[in-house]
């Protein structure tokens, strides 16, 4: 039977929920500027409220994969995907700015609710083999949702500024039913009792990051940081990098970032199992950080609409090759931890997410250049220390064989 039909289609209800959920994250892309100036707000109060959503996220994720693994993966994204469409149709009713940054950090608590358990239920139903396909997937629909959704939202609010915002409650809200109707859940009774059984301690945010720091995939969990940090220097100053150092007009960058996300969606949904299971996910993770670093480096010394769509277009596939390469890896390495160590991957992106933006805005306006000069400084030399982190893995158990071999 196929990935995407077993267990009454799990792989494509979830697909369907991701895509709802980003695309209603998409949806007010367009409305958002027009909408946030009329309620008098300005780059830093935006700026905050950014944050807000992610921050929120950074501070839940690892409490939901936790309780994904307890309580079971079903009921964590039904719950996801309600508070999601609350936060949205609160969004659509505000009139007034701390109402705004209410209706985020709603949205940051749906996202860490979402996000991990369904990473975790990927596992849960894919096999060891079939794990990088499944991800990329997942990855798929996350960038069709970014996709598409920008530009229903433009068609929508011809009807009006406020109606994207309850389009996408509406679709959040349908996922949320359909899951909650038809979605099986992919953890057995047995195994949250068990899950609930263990000795719990209980550990603050900075505590599940010293855990997570003594763990076997702590340098995935850095890669994934490096990568949400990278991009997100990336992204946050495109538009403005590219309108002042060449004047690109919004069509330009829109076509940019849409042709970029596009192929990497059609990678992602096609070839990526096939790539994982070929070359394995070190080999991808190593080549994609040299590929994306090289690339943004490169950026600053392309001056031909061309080649910025080019540098672009690579840097956005190898991103998006990437991401889902380290979740692959994460997963394989997590056991019975899948729900912990999916909370942790969205926590250290959460991180990168919040860190990001907000030295790429400073950085910015010391020079045009720098942020994309630490972007890929950041990958590179995250490529350096994975490949040491796998030297050393590599050399540890021949070093214990020649152990035991003396002894």
């Amino acid at each position: 039977m196929s990935m995407l039909t077993r267990n009454r289609g799990a792989m494509l209800l979830l697909m369907l929920n991701i895509f709802l959920a980003f695309m209603g994250i998409g949806l007010v892309v367009p409305v958002l500027p027009k909408f946030i100036s009329e309620l008098g707000m300005n780059g830093s109060s935006m700026g905050l409220m950014v944050a807000a959503f992610a921050l929120t996220q950074l501070l839940l994720s690892p409490l939901a994969g936790k309780w994904s693994d307890r309580y079971g993966r079903k009921k964590l994204i039904v719950s996801g995907m309600f508070i999601f469409m609350l936060s949205e149709l609160v969004f659509g009713l505000a009139s007034s700015v701390p109402t705004l940054f209410v209706a985020r950090i709603m949205g940051g608590a749906g996202a860490a609710l979402l996000t991990p358990s369904i990473m975790a239920y990927v596992a849960d139903v894919t096999s060891f083999e079939e794990r990088g396909r499944g991800m990329g997937m997942i990855n798929a629909a996350i960038n069709t949702g970014f996709i598409i959704g920008p530009g229903i939202g433009g068609l929508l609010a011809t009807y009006g500024i406020r109606i994207p915002f309850f389009a996408a409650a509406g679709a959040a809200g349908i996922a949320a039913i359909l899951s909650l109707l038809v979605l099986p859940e992919s953890l057995s009774k047995e195994k949250q009792r068990y899950n609930r059984e263990l000795p719990r301690q209980k550990e603050n945010l900075l505590q599940q990051f010293a855990k997570s720091y003594r763990s076997p995939y702590f340098m995935g969990l850095i890669i994934v940081f490096v990568v949400a940090f990278g991009l997100a220097n990336f992204e946050t100053v495109f538009g403005l990098f590219v309108d002042h150092k060449y004047g690109f007009t919004p069509m330009d960058i829109a076509i940019i970032i849409t042709t970029g996300s596009i192929l990497g969606a059609v990678v992602q949904a096609t070839i990526f199992g096939w790539i994982i299971n070929r070359f394995g996910e070190k080999k991808i993770i190593h080549i994609c950080l040299a590929v994306a670093g090289l690339f943004i480096f490169l950026t600053l010394f392309a001056e031909q609409y061309a080649m910025i769509m080019l540098t672009t277009f690579i840097i956005f596939l190898a991103m998006d090759i990437l991401r889902p390469a380290v979740s692959t890896s994460l997963s394989r390495q997590a056991g019975d931890e899948q729900g912990f160590v999916a909370g942790m991957n969205s926590s250290y992106t959460s991180l990168g997410n919040v860190i990001g933006p907000l030295i790429a805005g400073l950085l910015f306006d010391v020079h045009i250049n720098l942020p994309y000069m630490v972007a890929a400084i950041a990958l590179l030399a995250c490529l350096v220390l994975s490949l040491r982190s796998k030297q050393a893995g590599e050399q540890q158990p021949t070093a214990h064989a020649a152990e035991q071999h003396r002894g």
